[in-house]
């Protein structure tokens, strides 16, 4: 069996937790499998690297470098000697010689006053490439043969746009002439989240970015299967946070996960799942902490199943802008204006609705975007292409999904029929073609509440709908 497995930066924090994911992929490696690994970095050591780079723009000294450049040695170190002693002088060598690239290169930053997204790139890579010697090494110690490549050294070829990079199929064949060859003797630790352009330039790939790695990985190989190695269980009904009834998704399919992580359910990103949708290739979200637990599937859903709604998700800190104007009925180009004008401020629209008499349009954005979007529209209004533009930040949106949806009769009447009973006012509805989802906006005190309603109404704390 061909497997990729990626671990999540809470799967991978400490010696405890390196030795559990040891113990995971020695299993798989002694049934002979073919694997490759995928490593985040180290629990707040990404968020840590972004503030000190960020603050050498503006900072009157450099010691926020010295506590980052101590924090990383100590925290590697200090595992690297504990899961792999006999490896500990080869590898801390390398892992100190990579702080102390990164060391001068925050200097560097320090001294220019200046961070590019290029820099800001580099300087984010590096949880992943002082994280992914460690592991190594541990694999060696437990008699697992294994080596390193970082994303540009595995063939991950990426677009240009830094912090938010998408994978090019040129890539496919140059990821699949360098592991292949690998993977038959031994197994590859690749530093997830980064992959370099046609010319080089590290570039890193977003939110979820290991996640995103190992599906490319997974389809450029051929994989079986991808396992996702997170804390949690698996993929659940809702946030158990707001409903502890909330269960974990046995089975779910690709469109359906795309649209929970589209209306903000903590699962992998829509983008990390298109590689394994277009190849066909199931993906596992598994708990590194309970193992033995069979988590979600995550696959074509060829495999029905009799429940209509899956999940309920939630987002809390939206805003709906309302644009109005009698002078917008009828006029061509009046969307094509305002979505041109937000993509240039790099501001995403979750959800749009527009009357039938075309005088009022409502988007849904995130709340702290709001500001930022009246100040781009407001040419739009100054040139009269329409009259007045609101915004109401006390909302949530609310997204209920299931493929069973799709030409079933009967999902919307009862969603909004249960809300109607429990006094849940509705402010604006969207439903998209692919009737995998039903959105909708309510007042920001209703949204918890809507949630626990939905989740009772379509009886997702059982095991059978």
């Amino acid at each position: 069996m061909k497997l990729i497995m990626k671990f999540g930066g809470t799967s991978v924090q400490n010696a405890e937790s390196v030795r559990r994911a040891v113990d995971i992929v020695y299993e798989r490696y002694s049934r002979q499998d073919r694997l490759a690994v995928v490593v985040s970095a180290r629990r707040g050591v990404t968020d840590r690297l972004i503030a000190c780079a960020e603050s050498m723009v503006t900072s009157r000294d450099a010691d926020e470098v010295a506590d980052l450049v101590t924090y990383l040695t100590e925290g590697h170190l200090t595992t690297l000697k504990e899961v792999a002693p006999d490896f500990y002088p080869e590898t801390s060598e390398i892992i100190i010689r990579r702080i102390e690239n990164l060391r001068d290169f925050l200097h560097a930053v320090y001294h220019l006053r200046e961070l590019t997204v290029r820099s800001r790139d580099y300087i984010t890579s590096f949880g992943e490439r002082l994280n992914a010697p460690l592991i190594s090494a541990a694999f060696r110690q437990r008699g697992i043969p294994s080596m390193v490549l970082d994303g540009c050294e595995a063939g991950i070829l990426t677009t240009e746009n830094h912090g938010d990079a998408i994978a090019l199929p040129a890539g496919e064949a140059r990821i699949r002439s360098r592991l292949e060859p690998v993977i038959e003797h031994s197994v590859p630790v690749i530093t997830g989240f980064m992959g370099c352009t046609e010319k080089g330039v590290v570039t890193t790939l977003g939110r979820s970015g290991s996640d995103y790695s190992a599906t490319i990985v997974g389809a450029a190989l051929d994989a079986d299967e991808i396992w996702i190695w997170t804390d949690v269980d698996g993929i659940m009904t809702t946030d158990p946070r707001m409903v502890p009834e909330a269960r974990v998704i046995p089975r779910i399919s690709y469109i359906e996960v795309m649209e929970l992580s589209y209306f903000g359910a903590k699962v992998m990103h829509s983008r990390s799942i298109e590689p394994a949708m277009q190849k066909g290739i199931p993906v596992l979200v598994k708990n590194a902490n309970n193992p033995g637990y069979p988590g979600t599937v995550i696959d074509g859903g060829e495999k029905k199943d009799s429940r209509v709604v899956k999940a309920i998700t939630y987002i809390d800190k939206v805003a709906a802008v309302t644009i109005t104007g009698a002078q917008m009925v009828g006029r061509p180009g009046v969307a094509r204006h305002i979505f041109s004008l937000l993509a240039e401020h790099q501001i995403n629209v979750m959800m749009i609705s527009q009357g039938s008499s075309e005088a009022n349009i409502t988007l849904v954005i995130e709340a702290n975007q709001v500001a930022l979007a009246m100040e781009a529209l407001s040419p739009l209004k100054e040139r009269c292409v329409f009259r007045d533009i609101t915004a109401n930040e006390d909302v949530s949106a609310v997204a209920v999904v299931g493929s069973g949806m799709a030409g079933m009769a009967g999902t919307a009447g009862r969603t909004f029929s249960a809300l109607g009973k429990a006094g849940i006012n509705v402010m604006m509805i969207t439903q998209g073609s692919s009737e995998v989802n039903i959105s909708f906006i309510v007042r920001q005190q209703d949204g918890p509440r809507a949630v626990k309603v939905l989740h009772d109404e379509f009886n997702l704390m059982n095991d059978e709908g």
